[in-house]
């Protein structure tokens, strides 16, 4: 391919702004060219809560986007995973202390589909029938939260740090919690139309 061609590719190309969804006050994320807005729709990009805030305390909190559509110079998102990184999670473990965790799928009220992994953190360890019940609770939690919530709304949650603090106050009376903090949360299905 000669240089002139490559330069007239070029040409055709738009740079368009990738700005997060509304709850995120629809902050630009970066830029990426494209020839056709079409070819935006699918296109994810990885950021951290603390660049979209400008708050570094919130650097270990990991966010990705996905591109769902795109006009004359905008690429609009919306969130598709939320993850805390493997140092800040490592940071959390203390020697004599155990980690609870849970792994499960639930629906918010507008039928999207999120796998959620929450963490409770003690300060001593626990026996077996104590850590069943801590899980019991925050799975009941769960599923009453995301059922009341949009998908929105329950991301946002996950992200300012409400559905941890809300796991933590409704669970600490079953046995002393430390911290508690949603691991990951991905969007896994869309409403069926």
């Amino acid at each position: 391919m000669s240089k002139r061609s490559v330069s007239k590719k070029r040409q055709h190309k738009q740079w368009y702004n990738i700005l997060a969804p509304e709850q995120f006050d629809r902050v630009k994320l970066g830029t990426t060219p494209a020839d056709n807005p079409e070819k935006l729709i699918g296109r994810t990009i990885e950021t951290t809560l603390g660049t979209i805030s400008g708050n570094p305390n919130q650097n270990h909190i990991k966010l990705k986007f996905k591109v769902v559509e795109a006009s004359a110079d905008s690429a609009h998102t919306e969130l598709i995973k939320h993850e805390i990184s493997s140092d800040y999670l490592r940071s959390l473990i203390r020697r004599g202390a155990s980690k609870i965790d849970l792994i499960m799928t639930v629906l918010t009220s507008d039928s999207y589909q999120v796998r959620i992994h929450p963490l409770a953190f003690t300060n001593k360890g626990v026996d077996h029938s104590q850590e069943k019940a801590v899980r019991k609770q925050m799975q009941s939690i769960l599923i009453s939260k995301s059922s009341s919530q949009t998908y929105h709304e329950f991301m946002e949650a996950i992200s300012e740090g409400k559905l941890s603090l809300d796991l933590y106050n409704e669970t600490k009376h079953i046995y002393p919690l430390r911290r508690v903090e949603i691991q990951k949360a991905t969007l896994e299905n869309h409403p069926t139309a």
